[in-house]
């Protein structure tokens, strides 16, 4: 760990623009409407993606370790959570410039082993002022040492919840989400490599990919400014997921659930007043 701590507040500043033709790849992937000349909600980790080239991919597809993000050895790499700050919205045709620094690295254990916890801070500045903030929390775990099974897909639809939408993410949901993204870790797009070296019985569906569509839920009901989330357990390809929300005038509580009835993840939000 102590050469880990040697990447604490190493920072990183990338730049990109919000085109129109981004805008509508991700609202026809979606399935949400372009809102009024600004980008819509959680289009913003579509931006300021990282594009090693071929040959500094790892066997998993992510990029090889030692970069901005450091070196943990532990093999299996998480989007865990995340805690998002909307201030002002991303217009169409803006340049954005995001800075991003390592606030935290911190090492556990837990039922599945050693894991090690990357916190990175984000800010997303357009003309010079901050339009997003983030806090974003990376998990690196061991292998796992035995096959997952495919659960169940018939429970029925969850209950005590405002709005239940369901949904079936396909290949096609995933692929496009991986586009959008530039993401290429291969448990969500080759099956082989996710049964036989990651023993998931499926692919799976990106965390940041459900947080989407809560927060496109979510902005139909009000002005979000603060959302947060956490990634409970893995949703499935081809099999049936459940969006659900329970809005007040200030605030919401919204989750992914899978046809089996497990929290695959769950959110909170604030709305402006």
């Amino acid at each position: 760990m102590s050469d880990l701590n040697e990447w604490l507040g190493r920072t990183q500043t990338v730049e990109d623009v919000i085109t129109q033709s981004g805008v509508d790849r991700f609202c026809a992937t979606i399935g949400c409407e372009p809102g009024h000349g600004v980008a819509p909600l959680g289009y913003h980790w579509c931006l300021g993606l990282p594009d090693s080239p071929m040959h500094e991919l790892s066997e998993d597809g992510h990029p090889k370790k030692g970069g901005f993000l450091p070196p943990v050895e532990l093999p299996r790499r998480m989007w865990a959570s995340s805690k998002v700050e909307f201030i002002h919205p991303l217009p169409i045709g803006a340049k954005i410039k995001r800075n991003s620094s390592i606030a935290s690295v911190t090492e556990k254990n837990g039922k599945t082993g050693a894991l090690v916890f990357v916190e990175v801070d984000h800010q997303t500045q357009v003309g010079g002022e901050v339009a997003i903030r983030e806090r974003q929390t990376i998990v690196y775990r061991e292998a796992s040492q035995h096959s997952a099974t495919l659960p169940d897909d018939n429970a029925a639809e969850p209950t005590n919840w405002q709005i239940v939408e369901r949904l079936t993410p396909n290949t096609q949901l995933l692929f496009r989400y991986s586009a959008l993204t530039f993401n290429s870790h291969k448990i969500h797009y080759d099956l082989p490599y996710a049964k036989s070296q990651e023993l998931y019985p499926a692919l799976i569906v990106h965390g940041p990919l459900m947080a989407t569509l809560v927060l496109q839920l979510a902005a139909k009901h009000g002005d979000v400014c603060d959302f947060s989330f956490r990634a409970v357990s893995p949703a499935y390809c081809d099999q049936a997921l459940f969006l659900t929300a329970n809005f007040d005038q200030a605030t919401g509580e919204l989750a992914t659930i899978g046809g089996d009835g497990r929290t695959c993840l769950s959110a909170q939000l604030a709305f402006r007043a």
